[in-house]
């Protein structure tokens, strides 16, 4: 059996920030129009800092009828796919010199099983994470939204820019992380992208100003005024406290994955308009809103919708109003992964690239 080997930088090399935005609000929407089968992921405690999981997806053809899923831009994902993310997160990690996020994808020919590519899943979880952020910033923060605030230094910090500067033209930038090294050294690091390439193939023209990028010492600085806010942290407890945020705001949330876990004020996730990637999978995994409803703040119907309900024919409301606070709770998907995986694996063959063997 021959499959291919892609590595991480095989995947950097197909794989592009527009295109996975693109490619993510199709998944999105395929999932919350039953065209996936997807359980909740299996995960397995291995100490208190670290967790496998394993996370299949099947994604179902379009329709012959050519009733198949469309992206933001309209174009038709119709293609079927299957395959499953092996992940790890083991806090650990960081003292080793290695990610904490370590991940492989296994992509399987829909059509027989057949192994069709082992992939590396470390950047696509990455890229594919902050691509779907951008979806539900596109479909949620105001039209206006200019300025982003985020909570965190790391990978998804610097992905979550260069994504959210794709879909929004930002004029500032603030940054917050609790080790003062770590976020000026983002802050160096986003100026050179930023400034070279970052935001010149979404709306951003290639003559609009380079926005504003700074750190500040504490977390409610960059948050007070903020339109966009990321929380992209390792915090077990919350970090952003309801009073800093502005009405009107857009919130996305991408830590605290697990059920005893939070990052956000309770009290900002009962006062937002809130939405998930999949209303199953965070009632049982996200621990602010598992917490929220075991504390009696809310209900599970506070939940307003999946974001790829926000897309396709049987739309639902989004943001209902400018002053109001709309939450994007991102637990992560099989689906995003292995429809990741797929445009990767296509566009690997097309190009030549990776390296094919014999199983």
């Amino acid at each position: 059996m021959r499959f291919r080997l892609l590595t991480e930088p095989d995947v950097r090399a197909v794989l592009t920030m527009d295109d996975l935005i693109e490619t993510m609000a199709s998944a999105l929407e395929r999932f919350s129009s039953a065209q996936v089968v997807q359980p909740v992921r299996p995960t397995i405690a291995i100490a208190e800092d670290a967790f496998f999981s394993t996370m299949p997806a099947y994604v179902r053809s379009a329709s012959p009828s050519g009733e198949g899923s469309a992206s933001l831009s309209g174009e038709r994902q119709a293609g079927a796919a299957l395959g499953a993310k092996l992940v790890t997160v083991f806090g650990g990690n960081t003292a080793r010199g290695l990610h904490t996020h370590l991940a492989t994808i296994v992509l399987l020919d829909p059509e027989t099983g057949a192994l069709l590519a082992l992939l590396d899943g470390r950047y696509i979880t990455e890229a594919r994470t902050a691509a779907v952020s951008a979806v539900s910033s596109r479909l949620l923060a105001r039209a206006t939204a200019s300025s982003l605030a985020i909570i965190g230094s790391g990978v998804q910090a610097r992905s979550h820019l260069d994504a959210l500067s794709r879909v929004h033209r930002l004029k500032q930038v603030t940054v917050w992380s609790p080790q003062k090294p770590h976020r000026d050294q983002f802050v160096e690091q986003a100026k050179t992208t930023m400034g070279s390439d970052g935001g010149q193939t979404g709306v951003r023209h290639p003559s609009d100003p380079t926005p504003g990028i700074a750190a500040v010492d504490h977390a409610g600085e960059a948050v007070v005024g903020a339109d966009i806010i990321v929380i992209a942290s390792s915090s077990t407890t919350p970090v952003l406290e309801s009073g800093w945020v502005k009405p009107g705001a857009h919130v996305i949330s991408v830590g605290a994955t697990r059920p005893n876990h939070r990052e956000m004020d309770p009290a900002l996730v009962a006062r937002g308009r809130l939405f998930v990637d999949s209303r199953q999978a965070a009632l049982v995994e996200a621990g602010d809103i598992v917490m929220g409803i075991q504390e009696g703040r809310f209900s599970p119907d506070h939940i307003a919708g999946e974001i790829g309900q926000l897309l396709g024919a049987s739309r639902i409301a989004g943001r209902t109003s400018d002053t109001e606070i709309t939450i994007f709770k991102s637990q992560g998907m099989a689906v995003e992964d292995v429809t990741a995986a797929d445009l990767a694996y296509r566009r690997a063959v097309e190009q030549g690239i990776g390296t094919e063997l014999t199983l």
